[in-house]
Parts: structure tokens; C-alpha cells; sequence
């Protein structure tokens, strides 16, 4: 029985407030031309891709580096990491439906992979309400249908939770033999620093200069070490300065499968953003990262 994740925030995210679903040109079109913007050449040798999820006014942009980067011909699963807002889980859990909605064309699931991960006892499933409160890997799935238009592909949607560094570890080994395989892709969601009494975190650096470039010094901190591929680093980078990067989790799960497979894969960042620059204490801003994880030429 096909079960449907709605596009739950299409018309306040992305897309016409008016009429989300049914007039798909013009994200069709901001797509196009973020993509187009950000001038890169497809890659076969891209496999991941770490991209924000934030409202697409915001962060639209910057995820097209990541998302311009993709070459569709050979990808048939994409597997999709994302962090849990809104539900509390210390473990990771999977979607009980069969596809994915978007406004410019619908995403089946990989339910044969669902029942393999199942299988391992490791992963709880999510209500479909828990599923449709969540926007960090919808904010994904736009991307995604626009980039795999014409091409037969299934999405493995994974909510990670609040994993302890052990689990991450656990996480990583078991998912790692899907990076060897050549036909899958992975989407990794996260923003960077949330910065503002709002967020309960105001970390400054005046060394630096302005708040918003002790920020940016902040963000690019752990960008590098998320580049060394090190989920040990990246794991006492975050334990020293507490930065609010909403995707830790499924990062570090990535890198973790990243060391436990056997293909070499290399990430770089190739944008970062902020959407507005911190210059007193009373302000507020939440950083956007995109990077593209790529096999190495040799």
C-alpha cells in the first residue's frame, strides 16, 4: 500500500504560498538558476554532498554548490542523512512511507534497503506525523527531484538523532558498505553555527574582529576538520567550543562511514554563507555550508 510523505513545507520554505503544489515553475525555475549560479561542472566522481536545510530565501543558494555538483547518470539510490528538530530519539530511524512527496515530482523510497536496515535491530521507525514535522531532509528533496528529473532513482531517508559519539561509530560501520557501492549517493543536512542569545549560544572571539567574522573563523574551524575526514577531530573540535551545527550528528556518522569503507572519498567545502552578519550581542544568524564529498582522481 504506497503511503505518502507530504510536502508538509512547501508554500512557507520553498515554493508559492499560494498554490505549492500545483504551480511547480517557478522552484523549477529559483532552482535552475541557483544551480546555473553556482557555474559547476557535474562530476561522477561527486558521491555525498553536505548541503543546509534552512528556509530556501535563506539557504537556497548555497546548497546549489552542492546540489550543481551531483551527475545523475549513474546514481540509483540516494541515501539521505538528516538531523531531528522536533523528536527526541537517541537512535536513528527510518520512514514508514513509500514515497516522498515534492512539488516538482515524487521520490520513491528504497523499500528493500528499509527492510535490509530494519533487520539490523538498530534502527527504530518513525510516525509519518514525527516524518512530516521535519524539515531537515525535506528541505533536501526539491534538489533532488530537480537534479534526478528523467533518471530512475530511490531515496533511503535516515532521521538521526541525538547518537551518542559510540553509536555514530556504530551508525558509520554499519552504513559503510553502501559507499563501496558505486550506485549510491549521500545526502548529508545540516546547517552550521546558530549564533544569538536565541539560540542559547554567543561565543565571540574578538580576535577575530566583528562578531560575524568570529563566527565565520568558528564555522571554518570545523569545516576544516570535517575536510580531514576525522570523526575523532571533529568530535573534540565540538566538545571545546560547543558550535550549534544542527547536523553534527549525521556528519559525524557520515565521516564514520567514510573511514569504514574501503573507497577513498575526500570532502571539500565549496561555499559558505551567512544569513545576516552579527555586529552586537543583540543580533542573530544562522550559518549554511555546502561541500561535495568526492573519490580523489588518481
Amino acid at each position: 500500500m504506497e503511503l505518502i510523505r507530504r510536502a508538509t513545507h512547501a508554500g512557507s520554505w520553498y515554493n508559492d504560498n499560494r498554490m505549492p503544489l500545483s504551480h511547480p515553475e517557478k522552484l523549477e525555475e529559483e532552482l535552475d538558476g541557483w544551480i546555473r549560479a553556482s557555474a559547476l561542472a557535474k562530476s561522477p566522481d561527486v558521491r555525498g554532498v553536505i548541503a543546509p536545510h534552512a528556509g530556501y530565501s535563506y539557504s537556497g543558494r548555497a546548497a546549489a554548490f552542492a546540489f550543481g555538483n551531483i551527475d545523475p547518470s549513474n546514481i540509483t539510490r540516494v541515501f539521505l542523512l538528516g538531523p531531528s528538530h522536533h523528536y527526541y530519539t537517541p537512535r536513528c530511524a527510518l520512514s514508514k512511507a513509500t514515497v516522498y512527496q515534492t512539488p516538482i515530482g515524487d521520490l520513491p523510497i528504497d523499500l528493500e534497503v528499509i527492510e535490509e536496515l530494519k533487520g539490523t535491530g538498530k534502527f527504530e521507525i518513525m510516525d509519518l506525523g514525527v516524518d512530516e514535522a521535519e524539515h531537515s531532509m525535506e528541505m533536501h528533496l526539491p534538489y533532488l527531484a530537480k537534479v534526478f528529473h528523467g533518471y530512475s532513482v530511490k531515496i533511503v531517508p535516515i532521521l538521526v538523532g541525538a547518537v551518542s559519539y559510540e553509536n555514530e561509530a556504530m551508525y558509520g560501520e554499519l552504513l559503510a558498505k553502501y559507499v563501496d557501492d558505486p550506485t549510491n549517493f549521500f545526502c548529508v543536512s545540516s546547517d552550521f553555527c546558530h549564533w544569538g542569545s536565541r539560540f542559547r549560544y554567543t561565543y565571540y572571539d574578538r580576535k577575530h574582529g566583528a562578531i560575524y567574522k568570529s563566527i565565520e573563523a568558528l564555522d571554518r574551524m570545523g569545516m576544516d576538520i570535517i575536510e580531514t575526514g576525522d570523526p575523532d577531530a571533529f568530535k573534540q573540535y565540538l566538545l571545546e567550543f560547543e558550535n550549534t551545527i544542527c547536523g553534527r550528528h549525521p556528519i559525524s556518522v557520515f565521516l564514520h562511514m567514510l573511514r569504514n569503507c574501503s573507497t577513498k572519498i575526500k570532502i571539500n567545502f565549496l561555499r559558505y554563507e551567512q544569513s545576516s552578519q552579527c555586529k552586537s550581542m543583540r543580533d542573530s544568524s544562522v550559518s549554511y555550508a555546502s561541500a561535495a564529498a568526492k573519490c580523489p582522481v588518481s
